[in-house]
């Protein structure tokens, strides 16, 4: 490619990053804020969404969980994360928890799992809401498998519909290994460790059989409390969770036959089975939202300004990832 042509591309990507900023601007600078969160109201500091009106002291309250779970710790400065916030999705088990207002939540899954501790923090939170005597039905999206199915599993009810992706029941943990490439180009790797396995899965070294044995033996722990999580939550024998806790995925109709869901149905199916389960049919259904912080208010106006592929690519770039560790996840 001449010379030209470079300074050609230099220009059209110079233009396109001025125009992208222009119209962020010109969209953030014409925005009625109060329009914005027209319908929102707070609840011990998380904004409410009315979705229903009716009884405000019977209610029922719609909670996402939407991306990996995955806690990537407080997000700062302008660009905060923009996906799953683990903190902020526990802030609303808790309220929901609190709130003696709130006698039913549905909790709408649509997520390929995450990590092995968040998915145990939501899971023991939900067993704490219903030991204060409300009920939690599950409503899956599109997916929930591994750790999103770990957290449904307590819940007294769970839908899905037939085209959900559900299931992948066990536990991963993925690394890198570039010894052979390091090898060809005459990479050579020097380590100093205190123990012989502190440098466990150095990915510039090749893999050993002793490091694979340690990461096995903690992958049983936590595949042995996923097997438990299911047999209590969905009250079936060990073996058979066993039997199809293999890692393969199920869709909806096959995760009926199975007795991993109860009733297919859509969130708005579910909203209406609770109400009736729970003989509150004048009850009052709310949705909690993303906290009211700038990172994410930049992250709304993103996909309300930009739309469609665009949108959703400047708000990956306001997310954050973590590193290789034990994860409930169901990943391509």
């Amino acid at each position: 490619m001449n010379a030209k042509r470079w300074i050609a591309l230099g220009i059209a990507a110079f233009l396109f990053v001025v125009s992208a900023g222009i119209n962020f601007a010109t969209a953030a600078l014409s925005t009625n804020f109060d329009e914005m969160f027209a319908g929102f109201e707070t609840s011990g500091g998380l904004s409410e969404e009315i979705l229903e009106a009716g009884s405000a002291s019977d209610r029922i309250a719609v909670i996402d969980l939407n991306g990996t779970i995955q806690d990537t710790g407080e997000a700062g400065g302008l660009l905060g994360a923009a996906g799953y916030n683990h903190t902020h999705f526990m802030n609303q088990l808790n309220q929901v928890k609190d709130d003696d207002t709130i006698k039913g939540i549905v909790l709408s899954v649509n997520t390929p799992g995450g990590g092995v501790v968040e998915s145990a923090q939501i899971h023991d939170k939900i067993l704490e809401i219903q030991e204060t005597g409300k009920t939690v039905y599950v409503s899956m999206g599109a997916q929930a498998t591994s750790g999103g199915y770990y957290v449904a599993a307590p819940a007294d009810k769970i839908y899905a519909s037939r085209e959900t992706m559900t299931g992948s029941l066990g536990v991963v943990l993925q690394s890198i290994n570039y010894s052979e490439l390091a090898e060809n180009y005459g990479v050579e790797f020097v380590t100093v460790t205190s123990g012989e396995f502190k440098d466990m899965l150095n990915p510039g070294e090749e893999v050993q059989e002793a490091d694979l044995e340690i990461v096995r033996s903690i992958l049983n722990d936590s595949y042995d409390g996923f097997v438990d999580v299911i047999a209590n939550g969905r009250d079936m024998p060990e073996d058979r969770v066993r039997e199809l806790a293999d890692g393969r995925i199920y869709n909806g109709v096959q995760a009926l036959e199975l007795n991993l869901i109860d009733e297919f149905g859509y969130e708005e199916d579910v909203i209406s089975a609770l109400k009736t389960d729970l003989d509150m049919e004048n009850a009052s259904v709310i949705h909690y939202g993303m906290p009211n912080d700038l990172s994410s208010l930049l992250s709304l106006q993103v996909q309300k300004s930009f739309g469609g592929l665009e949108g959703q690519i400047l708000s990956e770039v306001m997310s954050q990832t973590g590193g290789p560790r034990p994860m409930y996840l169901y990943a391509d």
